[in-house]
């Protein structure tokens, strides 16, 4: 018999146990005020009892990462807190469902401590134990999970929808090893895997209650239904079960708290028991590794055809269990799924979940019994699609073969999305094939493929750009066809990024200054940042600016000292390009006027060169070997010009390895300089521009992507401009041997090109560079010979603003002032009012 004694505060659930008896819950706590238990002593005795009791440990004998682990644990609890005070369990209204294959959150401790009000009083009581919160810190493993700036706009708007109490959910898929480790060996890229999970992620909760069946493979069936309605069956060959992980994404000041699901892929039967008892002990896990693989690497190499399989299981994996997930939450809560564009606004960034227009049809039609007619209104006014590139050759597209045997049910569905989408265009406007083939979603023309961009911006309500140039650009030439048939659909969203992360947590000593300069609401509204502009020409506060960014940069210099064994001056203008290595973004340019600059030094020894030290970083794709040159060109660059004494002091290059988010935190705050030189027309938008500028730098670039707004706002003397815009771009790609006559009239880009060539940085290998240099000489298709010499120019211009500290530290400061306007809060505000149709709060 029940001891009701036992229950005393507990309450009853009118849902029984599977044994038919009352279950009976823990009374609800009440719900705490944010401050409550804030304490230093609290927070001691918290992190204390996570240590005993989550880790086993005593203080002594708990390594760096247990005090990090029991830290963390710590705050996660103030974060469950905060999330019963804010009401988070109610049913919003609307939510919105972030889809990503990257989400590149980094280290997050900081974010925990800051949004929560906490970072003095974790620090405190650490320091009561004798241990450093620095130190515990750095014990956080990166969570790789992104390449670059996708992944990290995911961050920054999953932040931001927080801090803003948008109820949202990210979805992505929980890699056991996010981007790889780089190493580099004399200069060549090694790629080591990241095993940021392999003392477990303390920040997230195991959720194997959610998971859900992910098929693949197999055939399709008809059946008729109760109704006489012919329905497709989809047998699959093989099932792959997704399990829930949710990291609790907590906005400023505590405010709201919202989830990233991340799915893990798991087999449906870990074992084949026969075949393990029959003695085949290996064959008996086969199964069990092939599922598993779908959450292994991020990114693995598409340049095999089981690359490119995997990295299709990949993207349908974390789309259907999303898919699910968030139908079945529908469901519940709502019931009819007519209903579900009221209630739900699904972003898919970039067209890696593009799959989910025919998934999610596939869903409302198949197992949900919905018209095709129906099924369309719902897709079509639930799911909108960003864009983030205009290289054709960076929109996927999969073989019609691949997917007709993965994914043959969806298959059938985008046959039929693309017959009627082609019919009704034919019935209202007569067309010719060749234009008919633009607006196909299948390609015909490269062996049948299914173009997956096209497919996003059909199934979307609206198809946004990332920046006023980029979203141009998307409706004059990428989506053309289609934009001409729905002029309304895409619209402008510039990309932003969180200045809690990028200003508040990277920069402790601007934000105090910008505190003591404007006031305390400049943590809350990023606008009164330009409150600083009328400091910008006091000498005092130039000078108190200067030394904020003199403690960065010495900072940085241990880094680079550590990573690398290259010693640099804090005192010389640190120019800095940190972003992943892509012809396109051009890090070659940027080697070549190093190399040019090099060259001047050791011809004019005795001029007055300023010092400089160029810093890079970043990855290279594994199978990318053309952007592997490239970083052995800058390390063979960096060991030459380092150890020559006729540029000791007035130049130095090193390349840092192993970009990550925490490596930016350290290399923003101390960056002079901002490289931007990307070739006009083919960055999207960029979010490294908006960190490094409102952190003061300067940015030298071309008019692409969100450069060009980041000139109109910080003025145009306050940047340094260089190079054809986007339309120079395409004139002069329609002009046979530009790149001939470009090296012909720059007799500084010839001789760079020539010292590279002839083997002046790698003299065991002469030839080692011959595939940079020969791209160059007869191809060049991202114009740095066309840009070279504007690029020179605008560098030597900054040379001559640096030798004047008051004009450079000026321009600095209307940089952090101007930027405001780069705030995520702000991006998704106009997402929440413009796309989604949610309340912001």
């Amino acid at each position: 018999m029940l001891n009701e004694s036992l229950l005393a505060g507990y309450r009853r659930d009118d849902t029984p146990n599977d044994d038919g008896a009352p279950a009976w819950k823990p009374p609800l706590p009440p719900a705490p005020a944010v401050s409550a238990g804030t304490d230093v002593e609290a927070m001691r005795d918290a992190i204390l009892a996570k240590l005993a009791y989550a880790l086993g440990k005593s203080p002594a004998t708990a390594r760096g990462r247990d005090w990090y682990a029991a830290t963390a644990l710590a705050l996660r609890d103030r974060v469950v807190d905060a999330c019963l005070a804010s009401g988070a369990e109610a049913v919003p209204p609307k939510r919105v469902y972030y889809l990503s294959l990257e989400f590149l959150i980094g280290r997050l401790l900081s974010d925990m401590m800051g949004n929560l009000g906490l970072a003095a009083t974790v620090k405190a009581a650490l320091g009561q134990l004798g241990v450093d919160l620095d130190a515990v810190a750095e014990a956080e493993p990166d969570a790789a999970l992104g390449n670059g700036g996708l992944g990290r706009l995911a961050a920054c708007f999953m932040e931001s929808m927080a801090s803003l109490a948008i109820p949202a959910y990210g979805y992505g898929i929980r890699y056991d090893h996010g981007l790889f480790r780089q190493e580099l060996h004399d200069g060549v890229q090694r790629e080591v895997p990241e095993s940021w999970l392999a003392e477990g992620n303390p920040w997230e909760f195991e959720r194997p209650d959610v998971a859900y069946a992910i098929s693949f493979g197999g055939d399709v069936g008809m059946t008729m239904g109760p109704d006489g309605a012919i329905r497709r069956v989809w047998r699959p060959a093989e099932t792959v079960r997704a399990v829930a992980y949710d990291t609790p994404v907590i906005g400023w000041r505590a405010k709201h708290v919202n989830a990233l699901r991340l799915w893990q892929a798991r087999a449906a039967e870990p074992v084949d028991l026969a075949l393990f008892n029959g003695g085949d002990h290996v064959g008996a896990v086969a199964a069990r590794a092939r599922a598993e693989a779908i959450s292994r690497v991020l990114y693995p190499s598409d340049g095999t055809p089981a690359g490119q399989e995997l990295r299709l299981r990949q993207e349908y994996f974390f789309t259907a269990a999303s898919l699910q997930d968030l139908v079945a939450r529908h469901v519940a809560e709502r019931g009819d799924l007519r209903s579900l564009p009221d209630h739900a606004a699904i972003q898919l960034n970039d067209t890696h979940p593009a799959i989910a227009v025919p998934e999610l049809m596939r869903l409302l039609v198949d197992e949900h019994g919905l018209s095709w007619e129906d099924a369309w209104h719902v897709t079509t006014h639930t799911l909108s699609y960003t864009n983030h590139t205009l290289m054709p050759e960076a929109l996927e597209t999969w073989p019609v073969e691949l997917m007709e045997r993965l994914l043959p049910r969806h298959m059938q569905i985008i046959y039929l999305i693309n017959w009627m989408h082609l019919e009704q265009i034919t019935k209202h406007r007569k067309i010719g094939a060749e234009e008919l083939a633009t607006l196909s979603l299948i390609d015909e023309e490269h062996g049948k493929r299914v173009r997956m961009g096209h497919l996003a911006f059909l199934g979307a309500r609206r198809v946004n750009g990332v920046s006023a140039l980029h979203t141009e650009l998307m409706r004059t030439t990428v989506f053309k066809p289609l934009h001409l048939l729905d002029t309304d659909r895409i619209v402008n969203k510039t990309n932003g990024i969180t200045f809690r992360r990028w200003l508040h947590n990277a920069n402790p000593g601007l934000t105090a200054l910008a505190v003591e300069a404007v006031g305390e609401g400049v943590l809350d509204d990023p606008t009164r940042l330009a409150g600083l502009a009328a400091f910008a020409d006091d000498a005092g506060f130039q000078a108190r600016f200067a030394a904020v960014r003199r403690e960065r940069k010495e900072a940085l210099t241990r880094v680079v000292r550590e990573r690398t064994g290259i010693a640099v001056d804090p005192a010389a203008l640190f120019d800095v390009q940190i972003k992943r290595i892509h012809e396109y973004k051009r890090q070659l340019l940027n080697i070549l006027e190093t190399v040019a600059l090099y060259q001047a030094i050791k011809a004019e020894p005795g001029r007055d060169w300023p010092a400089r030290v160029k810093l890079f970083a970043g990855k290279a794709a594994p199978s990318y070997h053309q952007a592997k040159l490239i970083i052995r060109l800058a390390s063979d660059v960096a060991k030459r010009v380092n150890a020559d004494p006729d540029v000791a002091g007035r130049l130095t290059v090193a390349f840092l390895p192993n970009y990550s988010v925490s490596l930016a935190e350290a290399m923003i705050p101390a960056a002079d300089l901002s490289e931007q030189i990307s070739t006009a027309g083919l960055e999207a938008s960029g979010t490294g521009n908006m960190k490094l500028a409102l952190n003061g730098a300067l940015t030298i670039g071309t008019l692409d992507g969100a450069n060009i707004e980041i000139r109109d706002h910080v003025g145009a003397d306050n940047i340094f401009i260089f190079g054809l815009d986007a339309a120079g771009v395409e004139r002069t790609k329609a002009e046979p041997g530009y790149a001939a006559r470009a090296i012909a009239a720059s007799p500084r880009l010839k001789a760079a090109l020539d010292l590279i060539a002839s083997g002046g940085f790698s003299p065991a290998e002469p030839g080692r560079f011959l595939p940079l240099v020969d791209e160059l000489r007869h191809g060049d298709r991202f114009l740095l010979t066309a840009d070279f010499d504007d690029y020179w120019r605008a560098q030597r211009e900054v040379d001559a603003a640096w030798c004047r500290p008051r004009t450079w530290w000026r321009s600095a400061i209307l940089n952090t002032a101007r930027t405001a306007w780069f705030s995520s809060d702000r991006t998704m505000r106009e997402y929440a009012d413009d796309i989604w149709r949610v309340r912001v709060a």
